[in-house]
C-alpha cells in the first residue's frame, strides 16, 4: 500500500510540475498583447518581459544544483513552489513593466528550479522499471500545460485586464504540488524498502562479470566537488560529455526554430479559415500528446539509447525534407518586432524545456512565448505556441478591446499580411504536394522530437551521475541548454540571411546525424537497471 502511495504521488508531483512548466511559458504569448495596450509597451520592453523568464530560469541552473545537493531534492520543490506563487502573486497584482519583469523573473527561477528537482527526486524515488515512465511523465505535463494555456488565453482573450486571471490561475496546479510532495519521503537514495521490487527485473548489464562485481560491491554514496565533473574520478568526465552532448545537439538539431514557420507551412497547404487553422495548430498539439505517450510506454521496454537515435533520424530526414523542398518553393521570411520578440522568447524541454520564433500569439496577437526544454523536454513544446497563435490569427474578440489593442499595435490581420506576401502571390502556393510534403515532415519532426530528445535527454541526465552531485551536473547541463537556445534562437534570423532558410534547415539534417552518431558511440543504455548499478557500471568503465 505504501509503495503504491509513493508511486501515485511520485507520478502526480512529476505530471504538476511538467503541467505548470509548460503553462507558465504557454501563457506570456496570450497575455502579451494585452500588456502591450495596457502598458503602451514598445517592442523592446516586450523583448525584456518575455525574456525575463529565460533570464530567471539561467539564474536557477546556475544557482539550483547547490540547493538541490545541499538541501535535498524535495525541499528544492517546496522552495519552488513558494516562489511561484510569490511570482503569480506579484504578476497577478502588477502595476508597472518593473513589477512584471520581476514577476516573469520569479516565475522563471521557480520552474527551472522546479523542473531538474522534480525529475531527479522522481528518478531516485520509483523502482528501476517504472523509472522512464514516471520521469518521462514530466515531459507529458508540459504539453498539457501549454495546451492549457493556449485554452485559457482563447477564454480571457476579451476579458479586461484578464491577463491578471492568465497568470494568477497557476497558483492551483503549484498548490496541488505543494500539498503532493508534504505526504512523500525526504531522502529517497536512503529509502530502499520498496526498491527491491527493481531487483527482480533488471535486466543483465553488459556481461555477467559487471553484473557479478556490482552484486560484490555495497553501494557507499560519495561526496564530490562541483570540479569532479571534469575529472577522471569516476569516469565523471565521460559523464559530462554525454550530459553535455545531449543537451545541446537537442538545441542544435533546430527545435527552437523548426516551428517557427508553422504558421507559413499551415496557410501553404490551404488552412486559411479561422476554423480549420485552429483544427490544423490543435491537431499538431495532439499529436505531440500521442507521441510523449508513447516514449512514456516505450522508455522502459525499448530503451533510452534507441528511442534517442530513432528520434534524431526521423528529425534529421524531416528537417532535410523541408530544406530540400524550400529551395523549390521558398517560405517567405519575416524580420518584424514578432520576429525578433520570438526570437527572445522560450522555446520547451524540461527536460524541454525550449522558444518560439517568428510566429503570432495565441488568441491576443502577440509575440510567441513559450518553451519547452529549457528545463527538462521543454525544447518542443513551446514553439506549438506559435503554431496555435497563427491558427487563430483572425479571431477577434470584442470591439473595445479591438480598438484599444489596434493602437498599441498592429491589428492581427495586419500583422499577419505583414510577415509575406499574400497567398496568391507567394511563390510557394503553385507547390500543393511540396507543401504538403513540408507539412508531413514538420508533423513528423514534432513526433521525433517527443519521442527522443524531448523526455529521453532529461531522463538519462537523471540517472547517469552519482547522487552526491547528482543535483549541481544536472544544473550545469541545463544551463548549456538555455544558453544554447538562446543562442540558436538570437542568431536564426541572421543565419537565414547570411546562407539561405533551405541551407539551414539542411545544416540542422547534418546536425542530426551527427547526433546519432554521438549517442551510438557515448550514451549507455540505462533501462532496467538502478541509480546504484548505472553508477557503478559507470565508475568502472573507461
Amino acid at each position: 500500500g505504501r509503495a503504491l502511495l509513493v508511486l501515485l504521488l511520485s507520478g502526480t508531483v512529476s505530471l504538476l510540475g511538467g503541467l505548470i512548466f509548460g503553462y507558465e511559458l504557454g501563457i506570456i504569448s496570450g497575455a502579451l498583447l494585452q500588456l502591450q495596450a495596457d502598458f503602451q509597451l514598445s517592442c523592446f520592453k516586450q523583448e525584456v518581459l518575455v525574456s525575463a523568464v529565460l533570464i530567471g530560469a539561467l539564474l536557477a541552473s546556475l544557482a539550483g544544483g547547490i540547493l538541490i545537493d545541499r538541501h535535498g531534492r524535495r525541499r528544492a520543490i517546496l522552495v519552488s513552489n513558494l516562489l511561484l506563487l510569490l511570482g503569480s502573486l506579484i504578476l497577478t497584482l502588477a502595476r508597472s513593466l518593473t513589477v512584471l519583469v520581476i514577476g516573469r523573473m520569479t516565475v522563471g527561477f521557480a520552474i527551472s528550479l522546479s523542473s531538474m528537482a522534480c525529475c531527479i527526486y522522481v528518478s531516485e524515488m520509483v523502482a528501476a522499471h517504472r523509472r522512464g515512465l514516471l520521469v518521462s511523465l514530466y515531459e507529458a505535463g508540459i504539453t498539457v500545460g501549454i495546451l492549457l494555456s493556449y485554452a485559457l488565453n482563447y477564454v480571457f482573450a476579451d476579458v479586461d485586464e484578464g491577463w491578471r486571471y492568465m497568470f494568477g490561475l497557476a497558483i492551483a496546479p503549484t498548490a496541488m504540488q505543494f500539498l503532493s510532495i508534504l505526504f512523500l519521503p525526504v531522502n529517497p537514495v536512503k529509502l530502499g524498502s520498496w526498491d527491491s521490487d527493481c531487483q527482480k527485473g533488471l535486466i543483465p548489464l553488459q556481461d555477467t562479470e559487471d553484473r557479478a562485481a556490482a552484486k560484490r560491491e555495497s553501494y557507499q554514496e560519495k561526496h564530490y566537488s562541483f570540479l569532479d565533473l571534469f575529472r577522471t574520478r569516476d569516469n565523471m568526465r565521460r559523464r559530462t560529455l554525454v550530459g553535455l552532448g545531449l543537451v545541446l545537439f537537442q538545441q542544435f538539431t533546430g527545435q527552437p526554430n523548426v516551428l517557427g514557420y508553422a504558421s507559413k507551412i499551415f496557410h501553404s497547404v490551404g488552412f486559411q479559415s479561422n476554423s480549420s487553422a485552429i483544427l490544423a495548430s490543435v491537431g499538431l498539439g495532439a499529436i505531440k500528446v500521442v507521441a510523449t505517450l508513447v516514449a512514456m510506454a516505450l522508455a522502459d521496454k525499448a530503451g533510452r539509447r534507441v528511442l534517442l537515435m530513432a528520434g534524431c533520424v526521423v528529425m534529421a530526414i524531416s528537417v532535410t525534407t523541408i530544406g530540400l523542398s524550400s529551395r523549390v518553393a521558398p517560405l517567405a521570411v519575416a524580420r518584424d518586432c514578432r520576429a525578433a520578440n520570438a526570437s527572445l522568447s522560450l522555446s520547451q524541454h524540461p527536460l524541454t524545456p525550449v522558444l518560439p520564433q517568428a510566429a503570432v500569439s495565441p488568441v491576443p496577437p502577440a509575440s510567441g512565448a513559450a518553451k519547452s526544454q529549457a528545463g527538462p523536454g521543454f525544447a518542443a513544446t513551446g514553439s506549438l505556441t506559435e503554431v496555435f497563435a497563427s491558427a487563430q490569427s483572425k479571431v477577434v474578440p470584442n470591439p473595445s478591446l479591438t480598438q484599444q489593442r489596434d493602437l498599441a499595435g498592429q491589428s492581427r490581420k495586419g500583422a499577419l499580411e505583414s510577415t509575406g506576401p499574400p497567398l496568391s502571390a507567394a511563390p510557394w502556393a503553385q507547390h500543393t504536394v511540396l507543401n504538403w510534403i513540408t507539412l508531413l515532415s514538420m508533423m513528423a519532426f514534432v513526433s521525433a522530437f517527443s519521442i527522443g530528445f524531448g523526455p529521453m535527454t532529461w531522463l538519462v541526465l537523471s540517472e547517469i551521475y552519482p547522487a552526491g552531485i547528482r543535483g549541481r551536473a544536472f544544473a550545469f547541463c541545463n544551463s548549456f541548454n538555455w544558453a544554447a537556445n538562446l543562442l540558436i534562437s538570437l542568431s536564426f534570423l541572421d543565419l537565414i540571411d547570411a546562407i539561405g532558410f533551405s541551407w539551414m534547415f539542411l545544416l540542422y539534417g547534418l546536425m542530426g546525424v551527427m547526433a546519432v552518431i554521438f549517442i551510438y558511440l557515448f550514451v549507455p543504455e540505462t533501462k532496467g537497471q538502478s541509480l546504484e548499478e548505472i553508477d557503478q557500471q559507470f565508475s568502472r568503465k573507461r
